[in-house]
C-alpha cells in the first residue's frame, strides 16, 4: 500500500506518571528520540486486515446512525446520514485503517496508551487523487487523537488545504425556478457521469421508439461528463441549475457538545460526538454533483420535488441509487407515486461499493453473478432484480475495429513513423499518484520483458486528469507510450487492442464480450472485477507475470464459453429494448395504471431465455 501522506508528524513513547501515552511530534524530533518511535507515513503505509477493516467501519457507522441519525433530515424525511452514507463510510473507513495500523505496530500494541495531538494541525484533510473533482477526505494523525479523546485547544477542524480552497457562496437560499415549459412526461431520467449517461440514453431513446416521452436531468458539474443526445435521440435533455450545487455552510444540528456515547473498535473508544463533529466537515465543504453538501442536499431536493409535481412521469430512471443524489432520488420517486429503476452502470463485486444499498424497486443488473449482490444490497420491500445485460455495451456490436486500431497507431507513432506491432490498452481508475505509478511500472516492466514488439496506449477513467500521465509518458526507455484523448476513453480505443489491461475498470467487461484477451493487474490483494474465476481474464501481480501472460498470447485466445460471459454480462446487443420493455410494462400494471396518460401498452414479457428476474 502506497503512503498516505497527511504530514510531516511522528509517533513517540513518552510517559504520563507511569503509563505509556504517545505523542505526535515534528519529524525533526524523531532523529534524537530515545524510545519506540515511527513516522506516521509508514504507519499510513501500513497493510491491515480488511476483515477487520470492514467490520469496525460497520460497528462505527450503526453507532453512529443510533446515535445521531435525527439530527438533521431533510424536508420530505431523509435523515443526514441516509443520504450521506457514502461519503461518511468513507471517512470513517481512514479512522479505522489508522487505528488498525497503530495496534499492528509492536510497540504501541504492546503497551497501548492515549494520544496526544499536534497543536494547530487540522483534523480533517485531503489525500491525493488523480481525479479532477472528487474530493478524497481523510482524518489527520491529530484528528484520530482527537476522536480517541485528546484535548484540542488550538486545533481547527480543517486542514490548511481544506481552509483554502475558494469559499462557496451561500447568498442563495433557493435554486433557480423551473423552466416554464416542462411538460408531462413518461419517464424522469437522472445523470450526472460520463457513465450514467451512456447507459441510460439509450433506454430513453428505446423508450422514444415506443412513444414513451422521457426527460433527461444532466446534473453533471463537471464539463466533461455532461450528457449529449436528447431531441436527437428523442428525449429532452435539460441540465441542472448552476447554483443548485453551489452551497455550502454549516451542517446545523450535527455540532453538539462531548458526551459519554464511544464506540469501540478493536480496544479504542471513539468518541461519538467528536466523530460526528468531524464529519460535518464533509457535509460542509465538498460541493459537486459526487459529494453535494448538506444544503446543497436539501435545495436539490426542493428541486426535484418541484420536477417531479410538474412532470408526473411514472418511472425515474437511475444508475447510481447509492450517493447522495441518487439516494435523493429514489425517495422523492417513492413520495410521488412513481416507480424507481436503477440500471447498473459499472461492475459489482463485494468491495466495490462504500455503502452496499440499492433504494429503487426495480433494479436491473448486468450478469448472473450480480444476482446475488443486487438481493443483498436491496432495501427497497418490493425489490426485484432483473438481468438484462448493460446498454451501453449494445453499440459494441457494430464498433469497427480497424478504425480503433489505426487510432491507437496513430496515438504510438505520430507523423507516419513505424507503429509496434502489439498494442496494449491499460484502463485506468482514478488512484492516488503513487498507486498510479505503481500499477504502471507493474505493466511497463512486464510489457519490456515480453516476446514482441509492444506499445502502451494508457486510456484515462472519465473522472481523471489526462496531467496524471505525464511523468509516465516522459520516460527515457522502455516500450513507446501514449495517452489516449479523455474523450475517447478505454471505450473508444479497446476494440483495437491486442491486450486490455486494468485493475477493475468496466472495460475489462466490454474486451471480454469482444473476445479480447484482460489482464487483471495489481499486487496481491488489490481489488479487480473478478475476470480471472470466470476464465474471462489473466491475474498479474507481478511485472513477471504480466510478461509471461503478453507472451502467451502469441497461441491465439482460447475459445469462451457463452455461460462465462452470460455470468458476468449478458450480452445479446438489446439491452436497451428489454429495460425499455420493463419499464413500459410496469407502468401498466403499477399503481399509476389507471391514469388516462400513463395507458401505453406494453410488449408481452420477455421469453424465460431472455433475461430472468428475481425478486
Amino acid at each position: 500500500m502506497s503512503p498516505r501522506t497527511t504530514g510531516g508528524l511522528g509517533l513517540v513513547r513518552s510517559s504520563n506518571v507511569g503509563k505509556p501515552t504517545w505523542t505526535l511530534v515534528g519529524t525533526g524530533v524523531l532523529a534524537h528520540a530515545r524510545t519506540d518511535h515511527i513516522h506516521t507515513t509508514d504507519l499510513d503505509a501500513t497493510a491491515v486486515d480488511k476483515q477487520l477493516l470492514r467490520s469496525g467501519v460497520e460497528d462505527v457507522v450503526e453507532a453512529v446512525d443510533r446515535y445521531s441519525a435525527k439530527w438533521a433530515a431533510t424536508p420530505g424525511g431523509a435523515d443526514w446520514l441516509h443520504v450521506q452514507h457514502v461519503p461518511v463510510r468513507r471517512f470513517v473507513a481512514e479512522i479505522v485503517r489508522k487505528l488498525l495500523a497503530l495496534n499492528s505496530w509492536a510497540p504501541f500494541a504492546s503497551a497501548p496508551g492515549p494520544l496526544i495531538l499536534a497543536p494547530y494541525e487540522g483534523l480533517v484533510g485531503l489525500r491525493s487523487s488523480s481525479s479532477r473533482e472528487y474530493l478524497a477526505y481523510t482524518v489527520t494523525w491529530s484528528g484520530v487523537a482527537y476522536v480517541l479523546g485528546a484535548a484540542a485547544p488550538h486545533n481547527p477542524t480543517r486542514s490548511a488545504q481544506l481552509r483554502n480552497r475558494a469559499r462557496r457562496s451561500t447568498a442563495n437560499t433557493e435554486p433557480s425556478p423551473l423552466p416554464s415549459d416542462l411538460g408531462r412526461q413518461d419517464v424522469l431520467a437522472l445523470s450526472w457521469t460520463s457513465r450514467h449517461a451512456a447507459t441510460l440514453t439509450p433506454v430513453l431513446a428505446e423508450l422514444a421508439r415506443g412513444g414513451q416521452r422521457s426527460l433527461l436531468l444532466d446534473l453533471a458539474t463537471d464539463a466533461a461528463e455532461r450528457c449529449s443526445g436528447g431531441p436527437a435521440m428523442g428525449f429532452e435533455l435539460r441540465a441542472a441549475p448552476s447554483d443548485l450545487f453551489t452551497v455550502s455552510g454549516t451542517a446545523e444540528g450535527l455540532h453538539r457538545p462531548d458526551d459519554e456515547h464511544v464506540v469501540q473498535v478493536e480496544g479504542h473508544g471513539i468518541q461519538l460526538a467528536r466523530l460526528v463533529r468531524l464529519v460535518s466537515v464533509l457535509l460542509e465543504t465538498s460541493g459537486g454533483c459526487t459529494q453535494p453538501s448538506w444544503r446543497t442536499v436539501v435545495r436539490a431536493e426542493s428541486w426535484l420535488d418541484d420536477i417531479l409535481s410538474t412532470t408526473r412521469p411514472h418511472t425515474v430512471l437511475l444508475s447510481n441509487d447509492t450517493s447522495p443524489l441518487g439516494v435523493l432520488a429514489a425517495h422523492a420517486a417513492e413520495r410521488h407515486g412513481a416507480n424507481s429503476v436503477h440500471v447498473q452502470h459499472g461492475a459489482w463485486t463485494p468491495e466495490s461499493v462504500a455503502w452496499p444499498a440499492l433504494h429503487s424497486r426495480d433494479i436491473i443488473v448486468m450478469g448472473e453473478r450480480d444476482l446475488a449482490l443486487g438481493r443483498g444490497w436491496a432495501r427497497h420491500a418490493e425489490a426485484e432484480v432483473h438481468v438484462l445485460g448493460q446498454p451501453r455495451f449494445d453499440v459494441l456490436t457494430s464498433l469497427s475495429r480497424q478504425a480503433q486500431r489505426r487510432y491507437l497507431e496513430k496515438l504510438l507513432a505520430p507523423g507516419g513513423r513505424r507503429a509496434p506491432t502489439r498494442i496494449a490498452v491499460w484502463a485506468c481508475q482514478p488512484f492516488n499518484p503513487d498507486h498510479l505509478k505503481s500499477h504502471a511500472d507493474l505493466l511497463l516492466d512486464g510489457l519490456a520483458e515480453a516476446d514482441g514488439d509492444w506499445g502502451l496506449v494508457i486510456a484515462p477513467h472519465p473522472a481523471q486528469g489526462a496531467d496524471a500521465f505525464t511523468a509516465l509518458v516522459k520516460r527515457d526507455a522502455g516500450p513507446p507510450i501514449a495517452v489516449a484523448d479523455p474523450r475517447v476513453g478505454a471505450r473508444g480505443c479497446l476494440a483495437g487492442a491486442d491486450v486490455l489491461a486494468s485493475a477493475y475498470s468496466t472495460c475489462g467487461i466490454e474486451a471480454a464480450l469482444l473476445g479480447i484477451p484482460v489482464l487483471e493487474i495489481g499486487p496481491p490483494g488489490e481489488r479487480t472485477l473478478g475476470l480471472t474465476s470466470h476464465g474471462l481474464a489473466t491475474r498479474c501481480e507481478a511485472a513477471g507475470e504480466v510478461a509471461e501472460a503478453l507472451s502467451g498470447l502469441r497461441a491465439g485466445p482460447a475459445a469462451i464459453p457463452r455461460a462465462a460471459l452470460d455470468a458476468v454480462c449478458r450480452w445479446r446487443g438489446d439491452s436497451a429494448t428489454r429495460i425499455a420493455r420493463l419499464i413500459t410494462d410496469r407502468a401498466t400494471s403499477g399503481p399509476k395504471a389507471d391514469e388516462s396518460n400513463h395507458h401505453h401498452p406494453g410488449a408481452a414479457a420477455s421469453p424465460k431465455d431472455e433475461g430472468a428476474s428475481v425478486r
